[in-house]
């Protein structure tokens, strides 16, 4: 899964390559800069729809995967740390 940070440097190279500024991008999609510039910064924490209007402006799209890496169990912690030889 990407980061917040790695998607929001895509949606900012994909801004550019469009030729327009954040301020541009703001008239145009009705969302605040500051709020475009924390999507880009990786630090954005508001709505699923924000997000999606502002990649839908930029010619992205959000996609759901399966994980491919997933945490251990508590369970499988101590079996994952035991010493060969025990």
């Amino acid at each position: 899964m990407a980061s917040r940070v790695s998607m929001g440097k895509q949606v900012a190279y994909q801004r550019k390559q469009l030729g327009m500024t954040q301020q541009k991008m703001a008239e145009k999609t009705g969302i605040h800069k500051t709020t475009l510039s924390e999507i880009e910064n990786g630090r954005f924490t508001g709505s699923l729809d924000i997000f999606e209007r502002y990649l839908d402006a930029v010619g992205l799209e959000l996609q759901v995967e399966v994980k491919r890496h997933k945490l251990p169990d508590w369970d499988e912690i101590e079996e994952l740390f035991r010493e060969e030889n025990e």
